[in-house]
């Protein structure tokens, strides 16, 4: 579940808790495919080696680290958190790097998606992700060039990580209702005033997102929480995502839920007619 706002919350929660200049000086893997495999390779490359910072992109945690240089990757997936803690125990971690100051950095996972993988390079990852959509460079025409000549509904482009890096299944959803679009429109039919309007939508809702920490939605093992247990404040603010059946906050119509790409999806019929 973790997308774009949540993975930023995260960086900046971690940031806070000083996590840059930590060194690691250990590695423990529980779950060896979270790792790609070979943990004691794992383990060997990142041991000694000094966290110079962090950063994001799409939906990717990039540890930045030093001496020498290379890079920690990691993806939370559906279910994954990052843990800073001095307490490594627990269930469902299936990764944990040893600091220099005795905590803890650990990949907790109740589904065994996420993954944490050292990489010499980020060449070969960025290459696979498209443009990041609160960059100033992310522009109506920018997005326009995105939509034009695929007939895929709107929806299933927003999640594609290699047309545009960060967007999941809330914001998209949360996105294409702000724009009054409904999900299952070809991208290629949209119109210039539509596009600025999504293209608004998108860059508004994520920002709402980073300003209210995420969205946590319940609080099971599997919701999303930051790295010191706090749980977001975004699902107060959610117009449709997971409100089916309930009255639409602008119109009163109830929200419907239909399977798009295999993904769940919220609209609400009156305010997203398809046009």
């Amino acid at each position: 579940m973790p997308e774009m706002p949540e993975v930023h919350t995260t960086i900046q929660s971690l940031l806070q808790a000083g996590l840059a200049g930590r060194r690691i000086i250990g590695a423990e893997v529980e779950w060896p495919r979270t790792v790609g495999g070979d943990p004691q390779g794992f383990a060997g490359a990142v041991r000694g080696r000094r966290i110079d910072g962090l950063q994001r992109r799409g939906k990717y945690i990039l540890l930045s680290l030093a001496e020498p240089a290379g890079w920690l990757v990691v993806h939370l997936r559906m279910s994954g958190r990052l843990l800073l803690t001095s307490d490594d125990s627990g269930p469902y971690i299936r990764a944990r790097l040893q600091l220099d100051d005795r905590r803890w950095l650990c990949l907790y996972a109740p589904r065994r998606f996420a993954r944490m993988e050292y990489r010499d390079t980020l060449v070969e990852l960025l290459q696979r992700l498209g443009p990041e959509p609160l960059e100033p460079g992310f522009t109506p025409d920018v997005l326009a060039g995105i939509l034009a000549g695929t007939r895929r509904a709107l929806k299933t482009v927003l999640l594609d990580q290699q047309r545009i890096a960060g967007i999941g299944n809330i914001y998209a959803d949360e996105a294409l209702f702000e724009a009054g679009l409904h999900p299952q429109r070809p991208a290629a039919s949209l119109q210039p005033p539509e596009i600025a309007r999504l293209h608004a939508a998108i860059q508004s809702v994520l920002h709402r997102g980073i300003r209210n920490l995420g969205t946590s939605l319940g609080h099971g093992k599997a919701n999303f929480s930051l790295p010191d247990g706090e749980s977001g404040r975004n699902q107060e603010d959610i117009r449709v995502f997971r409100r089916t059946g309930l009255p639409c906050l602008n119109c009163g119509t109830p929200i419907e839920r239909m399977i798009i790409g295999q993904r769940s999806t919220h609209y609400c019929p009156a305010c997203q007619q398809y046009l």
